[in-house]
């Protein structure tokens, strides 16, 4: 059976859209800041936003520790945009930049510029029946793939979703849209 009560983390960043999102899709959803919000959660999703500050409070609330453990037996998790940096097991040219290291592979922060560059436009993600609206602010890409990570989509030939087992990692924002799609996959997920 499929559990589907997903823990987001709610420090900072657009979790409340996660939430929305994960709740449209016929899910439980709940803000988690601390180890003990994990309780009972079955899967989480670390969303986008500012990743020194989120890193910072998520270690000083022992977060960090506690959603490794859940991940390394077994836990689904999903990171998008600044969720999918502090998944990675290392970032570009900031060797200081925490990792939860739950994903092998690299990323660039703010690949496609700043702020100022954000933009929209359609990506093709394997396993959807059709291109998905992604929307991209300040977002990584991936320039390094451990040998089980899988590409899942590319923008201009840039990685910008992967999956490794049940851990996902996109670019972009799906929670920004009114497409559901990754999010219904997510919640299949094996727990």
């Amino acid at each position: 059976m499929i559990k589907n009560l997903v823990g987001v983390v709610a420090i900072q960043g657009d979790y409340d859209k996660h939430i929305i999102a994960v709740r449209e899709c016929g899910a439980e959803a709940r803000e988690i800041r601390t180890a003990e919000d994990l309780d009972g959660v079955d899967r989480v999703i670390i969303p986008g936003g500012e990743s020194t500050t989120v890193s910072m409070l998520m270690r000083r609330f022992g977060l960090a520790g506690a959603l490794t453990a859940r991940v390394q037996a077994g836990m689904p998790i999903w990171g998008t945009c600044m969720g999918m940096i502090l998944m990675a097991r290392e970032v570009e040219s900031r060797p200081e930049q925490f990792s939860l290291r739950f994903l092998d592979i690299t990323v660039r922060r703010n690949a496609f510029g700043a702020q100022v560059n954000s933009f929209e436009d359609e990506v093709t993600v394997s396993g959807l029946d059709q291109p998905s609206l992604a929307v991209f602010i300040r977002a990584p890409v991936v320039t390094q793939l451990g040998p089980e990570v899988q590409v899942l989509s590319e923008y201009k030939g840039q990685v910008v979703a992967v999956r490794e087992g049940n851990r996902l990692g996109t670019s972009f924002h799906p929670e920004l849209t009114s497409d559901r799609r990754l999010h219904h996959w997510f919640l299949s997920f094996a727990v």
